[in-house]
């Protein structure tokens, strides 16, 4: 029997490897929520394809060649044995089919960010690591679990043209031209959203930044990063990988 490699673009399969990496980085950092939320990939080429977890699998078990092929109506076009999440195609797909520039998308139910997802106020300025999402944050008010397909429209205007999107009551969501710029971007998120709550609780008066500081911080970011953006650090992150969890290229 053939494997899934053989029967793949090597394009393809490169982006099964750093889809597959992103499920367990993110294991690693304790963000995942048993088999639920999801991150996908789009499949490059013509088809609007893109790649998903296997419902049911572990975050720190997804290998490439587990990774689900669907269409955009949620079909599968590879075989696989597993099926997929129908809540988080919704959201994925929702994505997908209107920003072309999103070709990953990264969904999570982390401990923090529902809980700044629950304040009015949601994230505010008080750390330089809120500001780098601030720049490019949404919001989308909580309609029960995504199985709604009439959702999707909506979903797509509150988000926009942002990187970054807080679902109220329900977690948080990146996108980027690529896995590493997607898990980037749900990095800092969520950073930012755990040094909130680490202040908030202390009770004190907490500082804001300067709404004339975060106007000018996309140009600050691309300086530090030397305009590499999330590709910067994501070797660096696959080098753990292979030190702490290896197989996902499997």
């Amino acid at each position: 029997m053939s494997s899934v490699k053989e029967n793949v673009s090597a394009e393809e399969w490169q982006a099964r490897v750093d889809l597959a990496a992103a499920y367990r980085i993110v294991a690693y950092y304790g963000w995942d929520d048993l088999v639920f939320t999801h991150i996908s990939a789009r499949v490059p080429g013509p088809e609007h394809h893109f790649l998903i977890n296997p419902y049911g699998m572990m975050f720190d078990e997804v290998t490439a060649s587990s990774l689900v092929k669907v269409d955009i109506h949620g079909e599968k076009v590879m075989q696989s044995d597993y099926e997929v999440n129908p809540a988080g195609f919704i959201i994925h797909s929702a994505v997908h089919e209107s920003r072309d520039d999103a070709h990953c998308v990264m969904h999570l139910h982390t401990i923090e960010g529902i809980a700044v997802s629950t304040l009015k106020d949601g994230l505010q300025p008080f750390s330089q690591q809120s500001l780098f999402p601030l720049s490019s944050l949404s919001y989308h008010d909580y309609e029960g679990v995504a199985l709604n397909p009439d959702e999707k429209a909506r979903l797509v205007a509150d988000l926009g043209d942002t990187t970054s999107m807080i679902l109220r009551n329900h977690g948080l969501l990146t996108c980027g031209a690529s896995v590493a710029e997607a898990f980037t971007a749900m990095f800092l998120l969520q950073r930012a959203c755990e040094i909130q709550l680490k202040a908030q609780a202390t009770g004190l008066p907490m500082t804001l930044i300067p709404a004339e500081i975060l106007a000018g911080i996309k140009v600050q970011a691309k300086q530090v990063t030397r305009s590499a953006g999330g590709s910067l650090a994501w070797p660096g992150i696959l080098r753990k990988l292979d030190r702490v969890n290896p197989g996902y290229a499997d």
